[in-house]
């Protein structure tokens, strides 16, 4: 279906400048203003991508935009450096290319439901029953522009560490299917409401959007009474909550018969168009048929056989993408940065490629350094929402170091412009000297604490 946009000269509206106040999210419809341009974001309708179809929206980015692409933390594709003149000429393009995008309240399953054989139950047919249920509503109800909702039903590559208002997480037990409702966190941080069986999962998820909207449509799930949700809902809270084991997505996923899948990561979430089209083209001689977005700004690739994958994983690495669970670059999630954002201090992407080499001894897996442009602005988390045991962020005189704290937190230590790298090269060493046998730069770093940390950062 073809999107409309508003003419160039109300991109500046009263109703676009409404639709974009902070709390909106950005999209064909309602384009974000950044440091580089419009930045426009895309959630396919379908399941996936053909290499095809991704292609396609490489072409438009690259005529409509700057180039650049991103996988945002939660697995949408942006589009970025368009302009008021730009932006219908891409939903054009798009709509072209046959391509459908989903608007409206984002339900998110993970990337594989339906392909993973070891999930507990295929989530889809909740959703759908979610939104045909929401569609009955005249008018609809009115909810938060960033409000989501999580259709978890398990397996390698679950949803477990993203963020939700609203989770349905599939459980075994007894030889059957339950749904552990809960609200406002991941999967170990939400607070559970309700055990339910099968599809009355579904009108359980929509009474809880119907409180959200009598709430106000702003309303978030943390402003939820969980005890009053306990209530209605005859939650045990003796029962025992199974968080989902999390996998990284990078590297070579078997399934047995069902195949091989590449998960991909994009280089601290970017992409420029022509190298995805070289990748993509590259690929597709192994065998690739389509793509699917990954929570962690990457890609999963489908349809390349064994015998093909690891040379697929050397192209991925030879176009500058993560294709290894033991690249470094896994573990560190950084912003748009200085240019493309307009609240941005800082070069993200330079300081994340100075954290790869001078500080890899922190880089083992255990922690993710979060690299943030601003601190303020990113009270919202970016590239990483949650807390991180260590942010780099924009500060007044440089750099702050924010331990076990979000962007928006009083830095633990301030660093001068020209002195980042010596004070990481010392974080380095405090770890690499400091660590135990068989502990982890997370342990360490938990045993040593922010006074130890702060002090070595300032003696760089």
């Amino acid at each position: 279906m073809t999107t409309c946009i508003a003419p160039a000269e109300t991109l500046t509206s009263a109703a676009h400048l409404a639709a974009m106040r902070r709390g909106a999210c950005p999209s064909l419809t309602a384009p974000m203003i950044t440091g580089d341009g419009l930045l426009a974001r895309l959630r396919p309708a379908g399941e996936g991508l053909s290499l095809h179809e991704l292609g396609d929206i490489a072409d438009a980015a690259a005529a409509c935009g700057n180039g650049i692409l991103e996988v945002t933390a939660r697995g949408n594709l942006q589009i970025r450096g368009l302009t008021s003149e730009t932006v219908p000429m891409l939903a054009g393009r798009i709509a072209d290319a046959g391509i459908e995008t989903a608007d409206g309240l984002a339900i998110e399953v993970p990337p594989l439901a339906g392909f993973d054989p070891s999930e507990i139950a295929d989530p889809r047919p909740l959703v759908d029953a979610v939104r045909a249920s929401l569609a009955t509503y005249v008018p609809a109800l009115s909810l938060a522009p960033k409000l989501s909702i999580i259709i978890d039903g398990g397996g390698r590559l679950n949803l477990g560490a993203v963020t939700a208002d609203i989770r349905a997480q599939a459980i075994q037990a007894d030889g059957r299917v339950r749904w552990l409702l809960s609200v406002a966190g991941t999967a170990s941080s939400a607070r559970p409401v309700a055990l339910i069986e099968g599809n009355a999962v579904v009108s359980s998820v929509v009474e809880i959007l119907e409180m959200l909207a009598a709430i106000g449509p702003f309303a978030r799930a943390k402003e939820l009474d969980v005890a009053m949700l306990r209530r209605r809902f005859s939650f045990d809270s003796g029962t025992a909550v199974q968080h989902l084991p999390a996998h990284g997505f990078v590297g070579v996923h078997d399934f047995g018969d069902r195949g091989t899948v590449l998960g991909v990561g994009l280089a601290f979430g970017q992409i420029q168009a022509d190298n995805l089209k070289a990748f993509l083209q590259a690929i597709a001689i192994l065998g690739a048929t389509d793509i699917r977005l990954a929570p962690g700004h990457g890609v999963l690739v489908m349809g390349i056989g064994r015998e093909c994958i690891a040379a697929a994983q050397a192209l991925a690495l030879g176009h500058g993408l993560r294709a290894f669970p033991g690249d470094p670059r896994n573990h560190i999630a950084a912003c748009a940065g200085i240019g493309a954002c307009a609240s941005s201090r800082i070069d993200t992407r330079g300081a994340a490629r100075m954290l790869v080499e001078a500080a890899p001894s922190l880089l083992d897996g255990s922690i993710t350094v979060h690299v943030s442009g601003c601190a303020k602005g990113c009270a919202k988390g970016c590239a990483k929402p949650s807390v991180s045991p260590l942010t780099i962020t924009a500060a007044p005189i440089g750099y702050g170091l924010v331990v076990n704290g979000p962007a928006s937190a009083a830095p633990n230590a301030y660093i001068e412009e020209n002195n980042i790298r010596n004070a990481i090269g010392q974080l380095d060493r405090l770890v690499r000297e400091g660590r135990r046998a068989g502990e982890s730069a997370r342990s360490c770093l938990t045993r040593l604490g922010a006074d130890v940390i702060t002090a070595a950062v300032q003696q760089g």
